[in-house]
């Protein structure tokens, strides 16, 4: 018999969530999504239900992010009721998370990007080893940051949402604390511990006596050029900034700027801009309209998926192909 891809327990004072797709990296499919609402529906008025764990399993990743090869193949056929199930539905999930009325605890330990930080921003404790791995890569692969998050980045401190949105920057240990993305850095010898005392207490306060001293941020020699630079109203604005930095740092973003999709940076910063005004269900509506034309009625995301997780070849064909050629008017027409 297959595992399941999501195992439901209830342990001690806790309804417990292993994500159990690990050779995956534990990528959200669309039944693990109907489990995931079926537990919320189940747990969040069984008062025996004190808190929620949230684990992946197989000590690689949390959870990698929702499955867009399936996503793209739908969309390659011409077959929008999949496509639409599968993101209205996730994103109801979101919602759900937000709205449950318990702690919800995020045990990340490893790679946690895209759908996998969906899981877990919107309520807490968010718990990260240093082995813990937060991105949002979405503008590699021509979507944008979804899962709530176009709600979520514009409140991280300063720029730093814009930053992780446009380049998909990749946040570790207790960097994902500092940037806002996580609540606790606990080393990964102590989430067993971590664990039993949850179950044992059903307190998300018992975090606190495991959470370890953070260290300075990485990122914090560049915190003021992130602020300055990425706080520009177009995307070409933020490369000029930049630019006119003249930093080694700052020269690194341009680079991984132009490897982009233009229109995908174009459309995400747009988003954020119009998330920073939104309430979290406003940003889930706005996103699950722009699925549809991003998914299907622009070719990028089909080409993005191909290069970055089909052939792998790491060369996708944008179109247009870069920054100066975007039309303004059809940014905003995805959005209609």
């Amino acid at each position: 018999m297959t595992e399941a891809s999501l195992i439901l327990n209830r342990e001690g004072h806790a309804g417990t969530i292993l994500m159990n797709r690990p050779k995956a990296l534990n990528a959200l499919d669309i039944g693990m999504i109907r489990d995931f609402s079926a537990a919320i529906a189940q747990w969040k008025d069984d008062a025996s239900v004190r808190l929620v764990i949230l684990e992946g399993a197989g000590g690689r990743a949390f959870c990698a992010g929702g499955d867009v090869r399936a996503v793209r193949e739908a969309a390659v056929a011409g077959d929008r009721a999949p496509v639409e199930a599968f993101f209205t539905e996730e994103y109801a999930v979101n919602a759900g998370i937000a709205l449950f009325p318990k702690p919800w605890v995020s045990l990340i330990d490893g790679v946690c990007m895209g759908g996998g930080i969906g899981l877990s921003i919107h309520n807490g404790p968010r718990v990260v080893s240093e082995h813990a791995l937060l991105a949002m890569p979405e503008t590699a692969i021509a979507l944008f940051p979804d899962v709530g998050t176009s709600y979520v980045l514009p409140r991280l401190p300063g720029a730093i949402g814009t930053w992780l949105a446009l380049t998909g920057a990749r946040m570790t240990g207790a960097d994902c604390v500092h940037a806002g993305l996580a609540t606790h850095f606990v080393p990964r010898e102590s989430f067993a511990g971590l664990r039993t005392a949850l179950l044992e207490s059903g307190e998300p306060s018992i975090v606190e006596s495991f959470a370890a001293a953070l260290p300075e941020a990485s990122f914090a020699p560049h915190r003021t050029a992130i602020d300055r630079c990425f706080a520009q109203d177009s995307v070409l604005g933020i490369i000029a900034a930049l630019e006119a930095e003249g930093t080694e740092w700052a020269a690194a973003q341009v680079k991984i700027l132009r490897r982009m999709s233009p229109t995908s940076l174009s459309v995400s910063l747009e988003l954020l801009r119009r998330g920073k005004d939104m309430d979290l269900a406003g940003c889930l509506a706005e996103e699950l309209k722009l699925t549809g034309s991003v998914v299907h009625d622009h070719p990028d995301f089909r080409e993005g998926v191909r290069s970055v997780l089909v052939d792998k070849d790491g060369a996708p064909n944008w179109t247009p192909k870069t920054l100066e050629e975007v039309d303004p008017a059809a940014i905003l027409a995805l959005f209609r």
